[in-house]
């Protein structure tokens, strides 16, 4: 098998999800609810979200879908008629707690300038919106060293559907099989799948092994031991 492109998901792959999102959204929620405990309590509800540790649990789907999907639900939680409002509001509000909350996983900036010096092409295909990826790939100091990156609000649909690897592949013009997707949900793998790219899952979100194994082509425990496995295919 030869690599020729790396795709990487987000959070929970290139972020700590817990410590990067699991304080931040208590803020936004509880911005969201201004003091009301009903309605607070309501989406951690909704959520599934651990407020004893600050962190949202499986099956939560702040885990994977993204604001455009669960902003709606939270709307309809806090009986709110602008749904689109909403969303905007939430990923104005994560925007927001994400420039003094981001905590990378390892050292992305290293493995990302690693993989280009030999030769891969780089991006970042996330379920978050386009602007705030780039914010914090911003933040991380990766922003000159990618050649593609994409939200759900990109224009080529969300993960679990292949549209923004086939995008990738597209504008590249490789082979499916040139291509991998990092990431660390059944959704990432499932888009690398349908888009006939490889499928490398990583152990470092709040899925285990025996959610992801069965959908991936390789299991890693995080990005800090991608280049080696992409050194043995």
């Amino acid at each position: 098998m030869t690599l020729k492109a790396i795709l990487f998901d987000k959070d929970g792959t290139l972020l700590d999800f817990d410590k990067t999102w699991g304080e931040a959204g208590y803020s936004v929620m509880r911005h969201m609810t201004s003091g009301d405990e009903e309605a607070f309590n309501r989406l951690v509800a909704l959520t599934h979200y651990n407020v004893a540790e600050r962190r949202y649990e499986l099956p939560s789907h702040m885990i994977a879908s993204s604001s455009g999907e669960y902003g709606l639900l939270w709307a309809d939680a806090l009986g709110r008629a602008d749904r689109e409002a909403v969303v905007e509001e939430i990923d104005t509000l994560f925007m927001a707690e994400a420039q003094h909350r981001l905590v990378p996983i390892g050292n992305p900036l290293e493995v990302i300038t690693t993989l280009i010096a030999r030769g891969y092409k780089i991006g970042i295909a996330t379920n978050d919106g386009e602007a705030a990826a780039l914010q914090q790939a911003e933040i991380l100091g990766l922003v000159p060293h990618l050649d593609y990156i994409v939200g759900y609000d990109s224009g080529h649909g969300r993960k679990p559907h292949p549209g923004m690897v086939t995008a990738f592949i597209t504008r590249f013009g490789y082979e499916p099989h040139e291509v991998a997707l990092v990431g660390d949900s059944t959704h990432d793998l499932h888009a690398a799948r349908a888009a006939g790219a490889v499928g490398i899952a990583v152990l470092s979100g709040p899925a285990g092994h025996d959610d992801l194994a069965p959908h991936a082509d390789h299991v890693i425990p995080s990005i800090n031991e991608l280049v080696a496995l992409i050194d043995s295919l």
